[in-house]
């Protein structure tokens, strides 16, 4: 969990970067699937096995799942500051939770029940400059939903995954992802394809190799834990981010992220290393 929050917090900043550069988000997404999907195909067949996997209809819907929960992300990502949308990308261990209660009859513990509402509280702090009228920093209402929708959707996908973890290989896994998330992406981008420049090309490329470290490491994290408990170390993403944004693009997080990003990391280490 640990390398795959690193190899997501690089592929936010590449896709912030490529934004600045004119390449709009369906096309992000589409570039990222083909990466990623001709780095999958390949590990498919160094493995020998069967890239259509064994429960297709879960597969696909992983697929559909995960490529809409991207789009909002990267929405939210090319619109907010870094580390303010990382922060609202990583409310998922909080829906993965309550969602893992009812499909995967995991049982949530007094320490995740700690986390959500720790969790919500910093959520609520971070938005606080949204609801004060004449405040010095404010973020676009439809970038903070595209946050929330994001996360919700990614814990959604996190719950396919730790089914899927039982009947397919995680290779296959990640390969349904840009198999589904390429034609519908280029669906929507329709005719606002942008022909990307040398370094607009690398970034893209960039983008694709990250995100195949952040999902090898994700699934593999799911295979051998608890739904809830591994996603919880995801939120070192959000270190990782304020970083990047802080050094590369000089970005200063408000007081309120600070404060709201803390009380949602404070959560996510309660609930996993509360000893029972």
């Amino acid at each position: 969990m640990l390398i795959s929050a690193l190899g997501f917090a690089l592929m936010s900043a590449c896709v912030k970067e490529v934004s600045a550069l004119g390449i709009p988000v369906f096309e992000i997404v589409a570039a990222r699937a083909i990466v990623s999907g001709l780095i999958s195909y390949a590990d498919i067949k160094r493995k020998k096995i069967s890239m259509w996997g064994n429960n297709k209809s879960l597969l696909i819907a992983r697929g559909c799942v995960g490529a809409f929960a991207l789009m909002f992300v990267y929405y939210a990502v090319t619109t907010l500051p870094l580390a303010e949308a990382t922060v609202l990308q990583y409310l998922h261990p909080v829906f993965t939770a309550v969602l893992a209660l009812f499909f995967l009859k995991e049982v949530i513990q007094r320490s995740t029940i700690a986390c959500i509402c720790i969790s919500l509280i910093g959520l609520f702090i971070i938005i606080q400059p949204n609801l004060q009228v004449g405040s010095g920093v404010q973020y676009p209402w439809l970038s903070i939903g595209a946050g929330v929708l994001g996360a919700f959707g990614s814990a959604i996908a996190y719950i396919i995954i730790k089914k899927l973890t039982k009947t397919d290989d995680s290779s296959v896994i990640i390969f349904y992802f840009p198999l589904i998330a390429l034609p519908i992406s280029i669906i929507l981008l329709g005719d606002d394809f942008v022909v990307p420049s040398l370094a607009a090309t690398g970034l893209l490329i960039l983008i694709g190799i990250f995100t195949q470290v952040g999902q090898v490491g994700l699934t593999k994290a799911l295979h051998c834990a608890d739904a809830n408990k591994a996603t919880a170390y995801a939120y070192v993403q959000i270190l990782f981010s304020v970083f990047i944004g802080w050094a590369y693009f000089s970005e200063v997080p408000a007081v309120t992220t600070i404060i709201g990003g803390g009380l949602i990391m404070f959560g996510a280490l309660v609930n996993v290393f509360w000893k029972r």
